[in-house]
């Protein structure tokens, strides 16, 4: 079982476009499980039962005050841009974390993956779940989010990452992280492999970093080495839409490490599932994966 945490808009979006690719791949229902905030109204509800059919087990904090996080995209000739109204999304609280019936699916999970975004909303709840997750020899996930992430919230980031079993991000944040710790260098492999060797804080796992580079080759560090693994290319003219690329590459890697397959297996995986998002709008896809 995997438990990702994440507050509710269009990074909520981010992270429960990464559950319900990994739900997808895995056509186990109920395999996932997810909690975020959303407001008490028709989107809050259109999340729900939009997740429950995806198979997805939710367990959202409903705020009273705000109303359920949007978020507009605007897509031409390839190129986005997004909007945001985070409003929810900012008011989770760890209090709902704690909560019995809440707490019981962390216990239960064996795989957590929680974005960076979440830095901005909730620190203290990644901290439990992470240091959970060291306590019990389990495996705890996040991402680099954004360069903005590492910028502004660089001290939360640097608290949690001791406790990260596996570090995913692009070339662009990768970069950024390098130039906040003064690392003089924009080799992505070279900044892989330095994120991998950051100090851990449980030595039961080595921490794995992950770094695409959209239609270059996947970098991955571990072991004090770096791997480097092809994309699937897609021609312009099958191109429809990037947008939850990273998020369902995400979703198709957790889909196979789940099932302790080995990081090649684990690429193959993402590359497959960001291929297949790429070429639909929006994060959609089949009723099933067609991925041997």
């Amino acid at each position: 079982m995997m438990l990702f945490l994440q507050r509710t808009s269009t990074y909520q979006c981010a992270t429960q476009n990464s559950i319900r690719v990994a739900q997808w791949m895995l056509q186990i229902p109920g395999a996932t499980s997810f909690i975020g905030c959303i407001g008490k109204d028709k989107f809050g509800e259109e999340m729900k039962r939009n997740a429950k059919t995806a198979g997805v087990n939710v367990h959202y904090y409903e705020d009273e005050s705000a109303p359920t996080g949007t978020c507009a995209v605007c897509v031409v000739g390839g190129e986005r841009s997004l909007i945001a109204n985070l409003s929810a999304a900012n008011c989770y609280k760890s209090e709902h974390l704690k909560r019995p019936e809440n707490w019981a699916l962390v216990e239960k999970a064996k795989y957590f993956y929680i974005s960076g975004f979440f830095l901005t909303v909730s620190p203290e709840s990644i901290q439990l779940v992470a240091e959970h997750a060291a306590t019990n020899n389990k495996v705890f996930m996040t991402n680099l989010s954004a360069p903005f992430i590492c910028e502004f919230f660089r001290d939360v980031q640097e608290k949690a990452l001791p406790l990260v079993d596996y570090v995913f991000g692009n070339e662009t944040e990768a970069r950024t992280f390098s130039k906040v710790h003064g690392w003089e260098t924009e080799n992505v492999e070279e900044i892989a492999l330095k994120i991998s060797q950051w100090p851990k804080a449980s030595g039961t796992h080595k921490r794995i970093t992950v770094i695409t580079q959209g239609c270059d080759p996947v970098v991955v560090a571990e072991d004090g080495k770096v791997k480097l693994f092809p994309v699937i290319l897609v021609p312009k003219e099958k191109l429809v839409d990037t947008n939850g690329a990273g998020d369902a590459f995400v979703g198709g890697f957790l889909s196979q490490l789940v099932q302790e397959k080995p990081t090649e297996e684990c690429v193959r995986a993402a590359c497959y599932a960001a291929n297949v998002i790429i070429q639909r709008s929006g994060c959609t896809y089949p009723e099933k994966p067609d991925f041997k």
